[in-house]
């Protein structure tokens, strides 16, 4: 499964990396308890994080958009694209519905600096057989089998895709609003104000002009794209209030609770999170349990 963020695998297999190399280089077998120690407490907390996902994949049912309840759901579907939207792809230029990108660029002792990185914020839909909802994505933990990576000269490019017309299962906050709002034309908005900005080119390296060489490039053009829309949602939201009457919208969670995108099966998620919950589990104990007869 090729996805954008397994941070409870991620980071738990690095912290157990740096703690067995430590371990290693003290060179005495008097540090093993406490490492071993050490990689239980990381196991366990992994597990944790692993099993609360595993039990919000299993145990909430999967409802339509048209009769979902208010409140925590989940809802399964296919992505599509809301009228107007302008992402593509960095790569090969065709729409998405997200993406998220790193670039890192080779030093002369041939390691990887990290150079630039994003994500968009722009809301897409979710299309059931019922209707469709509204997803804003910000927040959210995202998985997607769409990464891409590839050269160009001594920057190495990475970026992950979620896809029109993908499936896409989604657990967070539904609510439907009924604010009554004026029609806005975003995108036009947008071009408008990044016009406006062009104009004092000197403010805008200033702002953007991330790696100081004087003009914009793709990157912190994008950055700069992303800000001018941040900017005229806030006054949009500050002149006309909400979105239009009627709209389902799926969010994070105020009270903090999981937040998923991704486009897979909820089956193959749920045995997905089973497995690593298994995992953690096994390395909690069999750390756990090493490291008392240490000691």
């Amino acid at each position: 499964m090729g996805l954008s963020q397994h941070r409870a695998e991620w980071l738990s297999g690095g912290l157990h990396l740096i703690i067995l190399v430590v371990a290693l280089e003290a060179e005495t077998a008097e540090v093993w308890p406490f490492a071993l120690g050490a990689m239980a407490i990381v196991s366990f907390f992994a597990w944790v994080a692993t099993y609360r996902r595993y039990r919000h994949v299993h145990d909430i049912p999967t409802s339509k958009v048209a009769s979902a309840a208010q409140g925590y759901v989940e809802l399964f579907g296919r992505s599509e694209l809301l009228d107007g939207t302008a992402l593509v792809s960095m790569r090969t230029g065709l729409p998405c519905c997200w993406r998220r990108f790193r670039v890192d660029r080779k030093t002369s002792d041939n390691k990887w600096q990290h150079v630039d990185s994003g994500e968009s914020h722009d809301h897409f839909l979710l299309v059931d057989d019922t209707g469709q909802c509204v997803i804003s994505p910000d927040g959210a933990e995202i998985l997607t089998s769409h990464h891409h990576t590839w050269m160009q000269g001594d920057y190495r490019h990475n970026e992950w895709l979620l896809a029109p017309k993908d499936k896409l299962y989604a657990i967070g906050e539904f609510s439907t609003t009924s604010r009554a709002v004026a029609d806005v034309d975003e995108r036009a908005d947008v071009s408008h104000m990044l016009a406006e900005w062009k104009q004092d080119k000197a403010q805008l390296l200033t702002r953007f002009d991330a790696n100081q060489d004087g003009e914009i490039d793709l990157h912190e053009w994008e950055r700069a794209r992303l800000e001018a829309q941040k900017e005229v949602r806030r006054r949009h939201a500050e002149s006309h209030g909400a979105v239009t009457e009627g709209v389902h919208l799926m969010r994070k969670p105020r009270d903090g609770r999981f937040f998923l995108l991704a486009c897979e099966m909820p089956e193959k998620l749920g045995r997905h999170y089973a497995f690593w919950s298994s995992v953690h589990l096994v390395f909690f104990l069999g750390a756990g349990t090493a490291a008392l007869l240490l000691f």
